[in-house]
């Protein structure tokens, strides 16, 4: 009797533990089961369309077309007449052998890329022949076209997942398509959508047999979202061909709500040379050039030091700091002495010689002399140049200079804003206002982006704060709400500081140096800058042409747009840089370049710096 008691409790008791299990499986883990892990389950992708992009206006920027890509299932590959599939494939024995090798050492048994982006004429033929090679197959895949050529800095590129991120990303297949800079990095998540799946039974031959518990885990694609970005493309396009034949950067902001207008690299290149079976050759070409750097984005990488615009600066601190007013005068000899020695001397060309000069002739006629005496009395507020170097870039920082400003572009530059603490550890404690007077004219260690300077200059225009530059405009028509973005951000100067300064900004236009970029009609505020250009020529240090420099906002009251131009060697800011400025502003403001100014427009677009770029090579 105990016997067959412990029997029936026996069989109770497994039969019990293997219900309980098979409910674990089945109902608990199957709620969240996924198949894809099962070996005896094959799973097929179907591929969403990415989203597409746009600018402010509506005009689309970057849509998709149809690729066709060639897969391969190593674990399901037969012996196959290489000599005839490798005709087939318009490809040679050593490329067929590679292709295979790799395949088999991301995963025998996941399909993964043999070929990629066929031609559409060959998909037709190898659709039909490709029957024959079992293990082979063709997917279809979306991959991008760009209608316009322009901002391939801002948009970026596509490329495919490599096996490093596919084994640490389950969302990805090596192969796939993923954003790889620019908004298509930034935003990957919002452009990529999600993959539907379906899941096919597997016999032990590997052959399928149907669907997986009769489609109950498969699911449909969901398109990637579309994004509306702030660039307004004619800007961005008139932008670049101003700057064809030269090397710079141009960054163009909304001050009222910090979105970028546009943002020019150049040189730059055409987005459409990275789509495709041509991009892997292209992009040897772009990404080696290390002459021209096309695929550098000199708005965003580029640091220079700012020149002549920094001077509105210091005019500012010195302001807040209470060591200058409006009235407040410095006499000019040709320049600013400031040691005993004769080479202790910083030129300038202001042509104002032992006469008072106050702040807003200082500004307009950029007079190196007024803001070096302002730069010291800063420095040396008390005595103690340690700490005065400190406020100045408390103040210089919280314009966001010296550091990353958290716009939603994934490549950037901190650049550098000195404190006393680098010039401590420098000269041993023993500096004063004179040993570091190339900062009162932007020259020295200061070094900034164009997107800085064109945030600073946007800053200035909305006296006192500015909004984080961003790119993101719109998610599938639904304005971004990201605090970030939208919530101004407050400099340590006083408002009543900046009315003198814009004042002083729109004299540089006027009768300063500005003053032969002017447009009528339009009030512009702006600061020419002329940077000393040294570089390194077989080791020996080498003065090359200038780059020239402008910013500038417009019009004076309601501002639209806030710009910072960088031009390597252009020379004189008032040259180059200033025609630039006022031709982008009349553009944007007007939508048309007047008769007046077609003559400084076709000067622009015909000039060319390639001379000066050659004594780089």
């Amino acid at each position: 009797m105990k016997r067959s008691f412990l029997l029936y409790f026996l069989i109770t008791f497994i039969g019990v533990l293997f219900i309980g299990r098979l409910f674990q499986l089945q109902i608990i883990r199957g709620a969240n089961y996924d198949p894809i892990h099962n070996s005896a389950v094959k799973t097929v992708y179907d591929y969403p369309e990415r989203g597409y992009i746009y600018d402010r206006n509506g005009t689309l920027l970057v849509a998709n077309q149809l690729s066709y890509d060639v897969m391969v299932q190593p674990n399901k590959v037969l012996p196959l007449d290489t000599l005839e599939f490798c005709k087939l494939l318009k490809i040679d024995k050593k490329q067929f052998l590679k292709k295979i090798k790799r395949a088999e050492k991301y995963a025998t048994y996941k399909p993964s890329v043999f070929l990629k982006q066929l031609a559409k004429e060959d998909f037709a033929f190898l659709q039909e022949k490709l029957q024959k090679f079992k293990g082979f197959f063709i997917q279809k895949r979306i991959i991008r076209e760009y209608p316009i050529n322009a901002a391939a800095n801002v948009l970026g590129y596509i490329g495919e997942v490599n096996e490093n991120l596919a084994k640490n990303n389950e969302y990805y297949q090596q192969g796939e398509l993923i954003g790889k800079d620019g908004v298509e990095r930034q935003y990957e998540e919002y452009l990529r959508g999600k993959k539907g799946k379906k899941f096919l039974n597997l016999n032990r031959f590997n052959t399928v047999t149907g669907a997986y518990l009769k489609g109950k885990f498969d699911t449909l694609p969901k398109n990637g979202k579309d994004l509306t970005l702030t660039l307004d493309v004619k800007l961005q396009v008139y932008a670049q061909k101003l700057m064809t034949g030269k090397r710079g950067g141009i960054v163009a902001i909304e001050p009222s709500t910090g979105e970028i207008l546009a943002l020019v690299t150049a040189p730059s290149y055409d987005p459409n040379m990275l789509v495709g079976r041509k991009r892997s050759k292209n992009s040897v070409l772009l990404f080696n050039d290390t002459i021209s750097k096309p695929s550098y984005d000199r708005g965003l990488l580029a640091t220079y030091a700012p020149g002549s615009p920094f001077k509105m600066m210091n005019a500012l601190i010195g302001l807040q700091e209470n060591v200058i007013n409006e009235q407040t005068s410095f006499k000019c000899y040709n320049g600013f002495k400031y040691g005993k020695r004769a080479n202790e001397f910083m030129g300038c060309h202001c042509g104002i010689i032992g006469r008072p000069i106050q702040l807003k002739t200082a500004i307009a006629k950029s007079c190196n002399s007024y803001f070096s005496h302002t730069y010291k009395r800063i420095v040396e507020k008390n005595n103690n140049p340690s700490q005065g170097l400190d406020h100045w870039h408390k103040h210089v920082s919280s314009f966001g200079l010296g550091n990353y400003l958290g716009y939603d572009l994934p490549a950037g530059q901190k650049g550098l804003i000195p404190n006393g603490n680098y010039y401590d550890s420098r000269y041993k404690y023993s500096w004063n206002g004179s040993t570091n007077i190339s900062n009162a004219i932007g020259q020295g260690e200061i070094l900034t982006t164009p997107i800085q300077l064109a945030n600073f200059t946007a800053a200035i225009a909305n006296k006192g704060h500015f909004y984080t530059p961003h790119i993101l405009k719109e998610v599938d028509q639904n304005p971004i709400d990201n605090p970030k973005y939208t919530i101004a951000k407050k400099t340590t100067i006083d408002k009543k500081h900046f009315s003198p300064l814009i004042e002083a900004m729109h004299e540089v236009f006027k009768t300063g140096t500005g003053k032969w970029s002017q447009v009528e009609g339009i009030e512009i505020c702006g600061k020419t800058g002329t940077v000393e250009n040294f570089v390194k020529i077989n080791g020996k240090k080498t003065q090359l042409t200038d780059h020239s420099i402008l910013v500038a906002f417009a019009p004076k009251k309601n501002p639209k747009i806030a710009l910072a131009i960088f031009v390597e060697n252009g020379g004189y800011g008032s040259e180059i840089a200033a025609p630039i400025s006022s031709l982008l502003i009349e553009k944007y403001l007007t939508g048309i370049i007047s008769e007046k100014n077609n003559y400084r427009e076709q000067r622009i677009l015909n000039l060319s710096l390639e001379k000066n770029y050659a004594q780089l090579n």
